[in-house]
């Protein structure tokens, strides 16, 4: 029998799910589409995703979360029952939950995230702030007396941290992550053609052809959206080079925060992290040359973690693992997991 105790990447793009005994049992978008009359709710996750940009005046397609925080929290308690509810069945038995947030966020903003989470079912809820988790799931030792930089890239949020002995001995949240990629490139589309494309279509062009280092075989795709002049369909071919040039605001932004926490970690430290190199997870992080691109702004070894996606919700799965382990003794369970993690 399986447990029901689950970890919950709740991010600004999607959400993942993790339960303790199967692993990642849920991906799905953060969005969730209502009838605007009758607060039905019409569609949760991909389905819902699919209805952006298509919806008629009666159907309104929400992303409850915006730049890593609770935007609309009925929404947000909404979508959270829905995906419980859909990876439990019919369990009758209220889940324990570890939910990650980022790194810099208000006690305000933190307790709306827990009261959303257990309004939505769940009977105990431990938050964990997201580079704590990353760094975990990506299979870093955060329990070593020993520097190891995460730069977690979700959708909403840019998390860096240099974490040692279990903790963040330093850390930054910067509010461009992913979804300003592709507000830039939508930008960028606008402005040389005078053409809208919309949010999933600037996603598209991100993951195809996208690039913050440029490519020695340029990419192109075609696209369509909207002439603003016309304001017919039109259709036009985007190139790869044309993406460097878009994204070269929000990239620049992550470096110099990067280099920021750099300047502020103690140099032993400091030299832990140029022997061992600057991890980068999350869906942020998959766009080409972006670890080359650290890598020549910092000179610092930059790799990308295996399954960077998955990173997040696999440390806060682990949480939960560990913290079940020790529940039978809370003298050693509260002694360990104050090392190991910070505790909310």
């Amino acid at each position: 029998m399986f447990s029901s105790d689950i970890g919950i990447d709740l991010g600004t793009s999607s959400v993942l799910i993790y339960i303790k005994g199967q692993g990642i049992v849920l991906k799905e978008p953060s969005v969730v589409a209502i009838d605007r009359y009758t607060n039905e709710v019409i569609a949760v996750g991909e389905k819902a995703r699919q209805m952006i940009g298509k919806t008629p005046a009666n159907i309104n397609v929400i992303r409850p979360l915006r730049e890593g925080v609770i935007s609309d929290y009925n929404v947000t308690e909404i979508m959270l029952k829905y995906f419980i509810k859909k990876v439990l069945g019919k369990s009758s038995r209220r889940p324990r939950i570890a939910v990650c947030v980022p790194s810099e966020i208000t006690e305000v903003e933190k307790k709306a995230v827990k009261d959303a989470t257990k309004d939505a079912g769940a009977r105990e809820v431990f938050v964990i702030e997201e580079p704590i988790a990353a760094a975990i799931g990506s299979g870093i030792d955060i329990t070593r007396a020993c520097g190891s930089m995460i730069v977690d890239i979700g959708g909403g949020t840019t998390d860096i941290a240099v974490i040692s002995l279990g903790g963040a001995v330093v850390k930054s949240s910067l509010k461009i992550a992913g979804d300003n990629f592709d507000e830039s490139i939508i930008k960028y589309i606008k402005n040389k053609y005078n053409i809208l494309i919309g949010e999933k279509s600037a996603e598209d062009l991100k993951v195809n052809i996208g690039t913050v280092y440029k490519r020695s075989a340029p990419l192109n795709m075609d696209i369509r959206g909207k002439n603003l002049v016309t304001g017919l369909p039109n259709t036009i071919n985007i190139t790869s080079e044309e993406l460097y040039e878009a994204l070269k605001i929000p990239t620049n932004v992550i470096i110099d925060r990067i280099r920021k926490v750099l300047e502020q970690t103690p140099p032993e430290l400091a030299s832990d992290i140029y022997e061992r190199g600057i991890v980068m997870t999350g869906g942020g992080a998959l766009i080409y040359g972006l670890d080359k691109v650290i890598k020549e702004a910092t000179g610092i070894n930059t790799v990308l973690a295996e399954d960077s996606l998955s990173c997040v919700v696999l440390g806060t799965g682990k949480y939960i693992e560990y913290n079940k382990k020790f529940e039978k003794d809370k003298n050693v369970f509260f002694q360990i997991i104050s090392k190991l993690f910070k505790w909310r």
